[in-house]
């Protein structure tokens, strides 16, 4: 990098993989270049880290309001970045609103964000996925035809489209792979039952025990705690006292925890417990041990929910719709084989 904070144009046709004319051509604002090289130039630029020049920006096409959860959970910012990534490559321009504890709720955002004038909203695993929270809020915006999106959750009388992991799926693929590994008396840790992917988790949980595990009284092994690392291994407590040899997590947070609750009992995991997670955040792979979990597609399902809600901002009618997207059981190393079990 140049004395003057410049980026070479060696070093940007580089890591763009093109000429160092094309780069002059994209940095200039000249014509000559097609969309996907520019694409190139510019992402080379961004990780470079240097700002892109003012000629070359674009104007935004809009305000797109995102709320999301707290932010504790990496699975919500992977959510929001993932969003807004897709946001700005299509010209628009986010405006994320993270709830807080004690923090301005979700009915105070949405009032902001029209009164800055958004182009739509998107919600990530908001009040849409409470089954005893109103859906006014939601109805109302539909009235003013404001365009929305909502991630992972469902309402039925709101007249928009959803887009959710198959929670039903995650907790199956979970059984499936402890049982495979030779356990019986499998636990679900799992959140407080008024939430829609908590109640889908627990279906598909039943489920898969009844097929599977037809022997285990699979109601009697669902603890339900906070998505946290203390509310995990809270639930994980439980599960444990009650014999179970495999713990299905309903967030790698809730995971992390019941990995702590088996240790603080001498319980080797995987050795004594197998744990399995839900999410697959960044940082997942390092813990100790590596965490066996069941991945979100966060960027199929942000892709997805900005496509569709361009498309409600071009016009095209709301429908009442949900699409369902299939997770994927990544295995690491917090599950093994099953021991004798515990009665």
């Amino acid at each position: 990098m140049p004395a003057n904070g410049m980026p070479r144009l060696t070093d940007i046709a580089a890591l763009a993989g093109v000429s160092e004319a094309t780069v002059s051509r994209v940095l200039n604002g000249r014509p000559g270049v097609s969309k996907p090289t520019r694409h190139s130039v510019l992402t080379a630029l961004d990780l470079i880290g240097y700002e892109r020049p003012p000629r070359i920006r674009q104007r935004s096409r809009g305000l797109v309001g995102v709320v999301t959860p707290e932010l504790d959970n990496p699975i919500f910012p992977a959510f929001g970045q993932a969003i807004e990534k897709a946001l700005t490559q299509h010209g628009y321009t986010p405006v994320l609103c993270t709830q807080l504890p004690g923090g301005a709720p979700e009915d105070e955002f949405t009032e902001l964000l029209l009164e800055c004038g958004v182009s739509a909203m998107i919600f990530v695993s908001g009040l849409h996925a409470d089954t005893t929270a109103r859906a006014d809020r939601y109805i109302r915006l539909v009235t003013q035809k404001v365009p929305m999106v909502l991630l992972n959750g469902y309402a039925a009388d709101v007249e928009a489209p959803f887009l959710s992991t198959d929670d039903r799926l995650a907790a199956r693929l979970a059984v499936q792979h402890l049982h495979a590994l030779g356990h019986e008396r499998i636990g679900l840790a799992v959140g407080q039952a008024r939430f829609v992917p908590v109640i889908r988790k627990i279906d598909g949980y039943r489920q898969a025990m009844a097929d599977l595990c037809p022997g285990e009284d699979a109601g009697a092994l669902i603890a339900h705690s906070l998505f946290s690392v203390e509310g995990g291994q809270a639930a994980a407590a439980q599960l444990l006292d009650r014999g179970c040899t495999g713990i299905v997590c309903a967030s790698d947070l809730m995971a992390i925890g019941a990995i702590r609750a088996c240790r603080d009992r001498g319980l080797d995991v995987p050795g004594a417990v197998s744990v399995v997670g839900y999410d697959d955040s960044v940082l997942i792979p390092y813990t100790d041990p590596p965490l066996t979990t069941v991945r979100q597609p966060v960027q199929v399902i942000a892709a997805a929910a900005v496509d569709t809600l361009l498309e409600l901002v071009a016009g095209a009618p709301s429908h009442h719709q949900e699409l369902i997207f299939r997770p994927e059981l990544i295995v690491r190393a917090s599950t093994g084989s099953g021991p004798k079990i515990i009665r």
